[in-house]
């Protein structure tokens, strides 16, 4: 195997509880991924990243880990695990998964153990607890918030406080502390030596804070996103501390311990001159491009996104990593399908109604947006169900919602479980052959004909358009080489060329343009005459 092949790679992610099932229960499991690893293989991508599937109580959907070094029973066992990673390995597909090194459940070990240890002790030291403000310590230690809402602080009985980034359940760990340090090196030689091929690093730019006192407050970006308060808080006493690098380069050491060396790939919200530095030789290997996910439906965004993006990685000697989809944003057929500027929080709290997404022009979109991605150089990570072009389920009624942002906000946030809906298998049945009985999460009743079954041998589906698209790219994805054709690249029009003699084509605006001379390897939507319509993408050999 290769030892740079994650950079070319297409890597499939698998929330499991999502996926299939296989026990009945209408959760998904391990079993379920392996049940179906052919169409992994059919799909030809070159890995898969399993979301966590570790012991959880699920106050986070699996973020929320009790034990890092097992299965949750729900999803099956070591050995389930193992039998996956060999049914892929067998067929050359590789295996990452998501180690979630910020913080542990409220369940963990540990926790259980400093909440009875009290103030002052050394298991204390493992997360970060301080003394309240105000006259009796009734305040939080800081003004911080929560990104499921509410304080990032949480008081328990003897008095003080306990930091949490995310739900009260997940308690921040010390990263200042050798321990903690020393366990998740550990964990991750314990995946490691079971076969696995790489990590995905959730929230990666969290790790260190500066826990000075008098804590510092946060200059708040009132309906900003998370680009805009790190611009606002350039030395922000959270996210992307500088010292959250030395961390990196001890789990470097690690990785090429191994052979061939295990890979990872960073989670960070962060624009990409910062992303890069977490990119560099003695670090991770890749980082998410958030900002092209984030992008808006504009070719003038995506030239600047994209431009940046290719040099700053060449900058640390790595590659871009393209992704439009993942399981905490609204799908991309729904997103593209929306009028520019829409709040999609406040879309999802409408059931999907104010405004309406134009659900042929989404699904449009987002097709020519994976003829896009997949075209780019560098790694492409593909969401379950964004090759069958699943649209977003907006319309879930309340009490069917898991998603901790629900309860946290107050019900001002409707949360990601819209995303994480179970995918469909087949044209019938209770769940559409993801289980025996009704999935987790209810599924629309149309969805059968969205399924793999309905979709596969139908040259007109989004499905086979992966397909075709995943196998076309191996002509031209290990030549690194990428540049604007200064004569076509214009517009509404974004052109490039690959390799030696391949042309992409993606034209964002409505109205059709001139085709250029050249054999039509692969296009979004059917091509009439010499043109490329509206709101496509197409490949062209010359």
């Amino acid at each position: 195997m290769s030892n740079t092949w994650w950079r070319t790679a297409v890597v499939y992610q698998v929330y499991p509880r999502s996926f299939a099932d296989t026990d009945g229960d209408g959760v998904g499991d391990i079993a379920g991924v392996t049940r179906h690893i052919d169409h992994l293989a059919a799909l030809g991508v070159d890995a898969v990243w399993l979301s966590p599937f570790y012991p959880s109580p699920l106050a986070d959907g699996g973020y929320d880990v009790a034990d890092f070094r097992d299965v949750d029973p729900r999803l099956g066992s070591l050995d389930d695990f193992d039998a996956l990673v060999a049914a892929a390995h067998d067929r050359g597909i590789r295996v990452i998964v998501d180690i979630v090194p910020n913080h542990t459940s409220e369940r963990h070990p540990w926790f259980a153990e400093a909440l009875a240890a009290g103030p002052g002790s050394a298991a204390r030291e493992r997360y970060i607890f301080r003394d309240g403000r105000g006259e009796a310590g009734e305040l939080p230690p800081s003004g911080w918030e929560s990104r499921f809402g509410g304080p990032a602080w949480t008081r328990v009985e003897d008095g003080q406080w306990y930091l949490h980034l995310f739900a009260p359940e997940q308690p921040d760990l010390n990263w200042e502390h050798p321990e903690v340090r020393a366990e998740f090196t550990d964990i991750l030689r314990f995946w490691s030596r079971r076969g696995v091929d790489g990590f995905r690093v959730d929230v990666a730019h969290g790790l260190m804070k500066d826990l000075s006192e008098p804590l510092r407050e946060v200059v708040p970006t009132p309906g900003g996103d998370d680009f805009d308060e790190i611009a606002a808080n350039p030395d922000h006493p959270f996210w992307d501390r500088p010292e959250t690098h030395e961390i990196f380069r001890e789990w470097r050491a690690v990785f090429e311990e191994f052979d061939p060396p295990r890979m990872a790939v960073a989670e960070a919200w962060l624009p990409g001159d910062r992303l890069v530095g977490y990119l560099r030789p003695d670090e991770l290997q890749t980082g998410f491009n958030l900002e092209f996910l984030s992008c808006a439906w504009d070719a003038d965004a995506y030239r600047r996104v994209i431009d940046a993006s290719i040099s700053g990685a060449a900058s640390v000697g790595t590659v871009a990593t393209w992704v439009i989809s993942n399981h905490d944003v609204v799908r991309p057929a729904s997103a593209l399908g929306l009028p520019s500027g829409t709040d999609t929080n406040a879309w999802l709290l409408s059931g999907g109604t104010r405004p309406r997404a134009d659900t042929e022009l989404g699904v449009r979109r987002a097709r020519a947006a994976a003829l896009l991605e997949l075209a780019l150089p560098g790694s492409t990570y593909i969401y379950q169900g964004e090759e069958l072009g699943l649209p977003e389920v907006a319309d879930l009624a309340p009490e069917t919602l898991r998603d901790p942002a629900w309860q946290r906000s107050g019900g001002a946030t409707k949360g990601r479980d819209g995303c994480r809906v179970p995918i469909p298998w087949e044209r019938e049945g209770p769940s559409f052959g993801f289980s025996d009985v009704a999935g987790w999460l209810p599924q629309p009743a149309d969805w059968g004909e969205l399924s793999v079954r309905a979709q596969t041998g139908d040259p007109d589906s989004t499905l086979e358009l992966y397909r075709r698209a995943i196998r076309a790219r191996r002509a031209f994805a290990a030549d690194e080489s990428f540049a604007w054709d200064p004569a076509l690249d214009k517009g509404d029009v974004l052109a490039f060329r690959r390799g030696a003699d391949w042309l992409v084509l993606v034209n964002t605006g409505s109205a059709p343009v001139p085709l250029p001379e050249g054999e039509v390897v692969l296009a979004s939507t059917a091509l009439e005459g010499a043109v490329l319509p509206g709101n496509a993408a197409v490949w062209l050999r010359r």
